[in-house]
Formats: structure tokens, C-alpha cells, sequence
């Protein structure tokens, strides 16, 4: 009986420990592979070659924990040389793993690879990763989820869901040559030929695009159903695609469901 009595005091203590000092806690590590590769990829009615990490665009998103360790290795398997940037991350004594090419590391070259180690220290929310040499960041970029520390509550209430929006942009053209003229003439680069909303833009003049729709439940982070509409008010923006349809689905009841449209309401 006193054996147990003593387990059960250092289980207790072991718990205090872990609530009064979780500096103590061993961080966990997050280790993720990128592999650079080319994807034919339709946008504009158009396909074309990019580069992508792992086939996607936008990127992977990479998730980690307040204080936690990121590994990232990166294989280069294109014809470019590459570099990854960890935009926001504050790299504390790490900076061979910041990523600008020909400042703090040379790049990554064909058939090579690298590995990315940094720390997210005293840091929580999203931000940005990209390629970090030539025009690359055009179609190679993600987003990093730095979640709290375990017990530590969000500054807001709590979401159903989360989803990340990201912004970019799309040139049927080659980003890259599209670089490469601005600097041989000295004239300011040719502006993209549409904005994307998670990789996909909106409709655009002579050529038909669903574009990108978020689907949220009635009741939950959003209480008002129908279709909205989420755009940037910039209008040359809105051309380019910089828009996109928020569609709130209706929810169980009567009250959380839209009232039926009207019967003179105009058709397309």
C-alpha cells in the first residue's frame, strides 16, 4: 500500500509540473518532405507546366505548435534551382534555414536536397511560405498554421472550422520569363493575367471558371444562409478573379433556412 501511495504522489507531482512549468515539456517535432516537382495545371481555359511542392498550388499547409520544431526537407527534382522562405518566422540562430537565395544559403540545385530545421518560437497564427529565388513564389507557396500551446485558449471564440484563404496571382505566360523580360528591358513586368482565391480565379472575360466556393452550415461560425459574395473592392481586381461565392447552406429548421426566392425574381 505505501508503494502505491508513493506512485500516485509522483504521478501528481509529475502532473503539477507539467501545468506550472510546460517550458519543461519536451517540444514535439513536425517533420515534412517537399518534393519539387512540375504539374500541368489548367487556369484561364489554359494549361501550362509549373512548379509545384508535391503537385499542389497553393502548397501544403504546414502545422505546428508555440515553441514546437519544424523539419522540413526539400528535394529538388525540376530544372530550377530553388529556395524555400519561412516569411514571418522568426529564425533565432537559425538563419541558414531562412531561405533567400545567394544571402543566407546558395540554392537548392537539380537532384539536390536540403533540410530546413527552425524552431517557432514565442509565435502563434498563420503565415506564409514561398520560394525565394527568381519568379518561383508564383505558383510555389503555402501557408504554416502556428497553433497556442496546449491550454492556451484562442484571443476569439472558437470556430466550427477554420479554412485558410490565400491570395495569389496567374500568368498564362511563363512567371519566370515574365521576370526575365522586366529585367533585360528595364520596363516595370507584365501584371498578371487573373488574381487566384486558393489557386483558382473567378470568372473572366471568354472563359467560363467555377472559380473557388467556400460551403459553411447554418447555425455554426456563420448564421445568416444564402450566397454571398466575398470580393476586393479594387474593381480591376474583381476582373482579374479576385472574388469568390460564400455559400452559407441551410440549417435544420425553418428559421435557418432562406425564405423561397420571390416569383418575379429575374432569370438568367
Amino acid at each position: 500500500m505505501a508503494s502505491w501511495v508513493r506512485f500516485l504522489r509522483s504521478v501528481v507531482i509529475l502532473v503539477l509540473v507539467m501545468v506550472l512549468f510546460p517550458t519543461l515539456v519536451e517540444p514535439k517535432v513536425w517533420r515534412y518532405k517537399f518534393n519539387v516537382v512540375m504539374k500541368n495545371m489548367t487556369r484561364l481555359c489554359e494549361t501550362k507546366p509549373v512548379v509545384t511542392i508535391n503537385g499542389k498550388f497553393p502548397g501544403p499547409t504546414l502545422y505546428a505548435r508555440e515553441d514546437d520544431r519544424v523539419i522540413v526537407r526539400i528535394v529538388n527534382k525540376v530544372q530550377h534551382n530553388i529556395t524555400i522562405h519561412w516569411h514571418g518566422v522568426r529564425q533565432l540562430r537559425t538563419g541558414w534555414s531562412d531561405g533567400p537565395a545567394y544571402v543566407t544559403q546558395c540554392p537548392i540545385q537539380t537532384g539536390e536536397s536540403y533540410l530546413y530545421k527552425f524552431n517557432v518560437t514565442g509565435q502563434r497564427g498563420t503565415l506564409l511560405w514561398h520560394a525565394h529565388i527568381t519568379w518561383l513564389r508564383a505558383t510555389v507557396h503555402g501557408a504554416i498554421v502556428i497553433l497556442p500551446k496546449h491550454g492556451v485558449p484562442y484571443p476569439f471564440p472558437k470556430p466550427d472550422h477554420e479554412k485558410i484563404i490565400i491570395f495569389g496571382e496567374w500568368w498564362k505566360s511563363d512567371a519566370d520569363a515574365v521576370m526575365q523580360q522586366w529585367m533585360q528591358t528595364g520596363m516595370p513586368p507584365n501584371v498578371s493575367d487573373a488574381h487566384t482565391i486558393n489557386g483558382y480565379p473567378g470568372p473572366v472575360p471568354n472563359c467560363s471558371s467555377t472559380g473557388y466556393t467556400l460551403h459553411v452550415e447554418a447555425g455554426k461560425t456563420a448564421d445568416n444562409p444564402g450566397v454571398w459574395f466575398l470580393h476586393c473592392h479594387l474593381e480591376v481586381h474583381t476582373t482579374w478573379g479576385l472574388k469568390m461565392a460564400f455559400l452559407v447552406e441551410n440549417g435544420k429548421g425553418p428559421k435557418e433556412s432562406i425564405i423561397p426566392p420571390p416569383k418575379d425574381l429575374p432569370t438568367c
